[in-house]
């Protein structure tokens, strides 16, 4: 198991980049809207999938890889500070867009919704990004159990994007309704999650290997 202290860390960590905007909340909050709640749960079913291959294939050798090869681990550290300072800039860049800024989705079955889901998650960056980059730096392979250390985390990471992402899908009418009105709250919602992925990008980048 990992220590208590670096299982908070990463849930705290998990919670800012679930708070942030990617193409899984994108995608979502435009799914829920023009199509439902529903469907965007249906969506989120696919996106949980995505998650759960990503943790088994870290938590089957990707992650011990990355340790064992400390150039491998700097550069995916250092990889992973670039795209979520990239992230961060796009959320605050002048003309930048909140998520709950939608496109139109035409209406698909429940099928298509929950592979569209998964394959927005496999294509998702970010996902990538936390389980080669972010998850390693929270096992301590002194505590043995390294597998289990993953898998732990990774179960983590998913309960609390799950629950995060389910709760924007059922009420992302409601959230885009009270944003489009209030175009300040707009702003500081875009500058609020700038800064989250800016702090994180700065942790990753100077944080040593453990």
């Amino acid at each position: 198991m990992p220590a208590t202290a670096s299982l908070i860390a990463f849930a705290f960590v998990c919670l800012g980049m679930a708070l942030t905007p990617g193409p899984n909340m994108i995608y979502l909050v435009s799914r829920s809207i023009s199509q439902g709640p529903m469907a965007g749960l249906i969506s989120l079913g696919g996106v949980a999938v995505g998650f759960l291959f990503y943790m088994l294939a870290s938590a089957l050798g990707i992650t011990v890889l990355v340790m064992a090869v400390p150039y491998a681990y700097d550069a995916l550290k250092i990889a992973g500070a670039v795209y979520l300072a990239y992230l961060a800039w796009q959320a605050i860049r002048p003309g930048g867009r909140s998520p709950f800024q939608v496109r139109e989705l035409p209406k698909d079955s429940p099928k298509r919704l929950f592979m569209m889901g998964l394959i927005t998650n496999f294509l998702n960056p970010k996902a990538a990004v936390l389980y080669l980059s972010l998850l390693p730096q929270f096992i301590d392979p002194y505590r043995g159990g390294v597998l289990m250390q993953s898998v732990v985390l990774g179960i983590t990471q998913i309960a609390i994007s799950m629950t995060i992402n389910g709760t924007v899908a059922i009420t992302a009418g409601s959230i885009a309704l009270f944003l489009g009105r209030r175009p300040l709250w707009m702003l500081v919602q875009r500058w609020l999650m700038g800064t989250v992925l800016a702090a994180l990008a700065v942790r990753m980048a100077t944080q040593a290997q453990h």
